[in-house]
């Protein structure tokens, strides 16, 4: 286990087995992960509903209050 095999990383924290437990990253870093999980999944779902039609602002209030 390298920190050159993990680019982001600042420091591995390493249990007595070798195994890594925790990770430091630059908080800069951990902002744009972030930031592409999310971008990823708004991706996702815009995929996922590209064939639906598309609701009126009444039909969807209506949908929203059956929830």
């Amino acid at each position: 286990m390298n920190i050159k095999d993990y680019p982001l990383a600042q420091e591995l924290i390493i249990d007595n087995q070798g195994h890594i437990q925790q990770v430091i990253l630059n908080f800069e870093d951990y902002q744009q992960m972030i930031e592409t999980y999310e971008d990823t999944g708004l991706y996702r779902a815009m995929i996922a509903v590209k064939d639906e039609t598309p609701l009126s602002l009444e039909e969807a209030l209506i949908e929203l209050e059956k929830e």
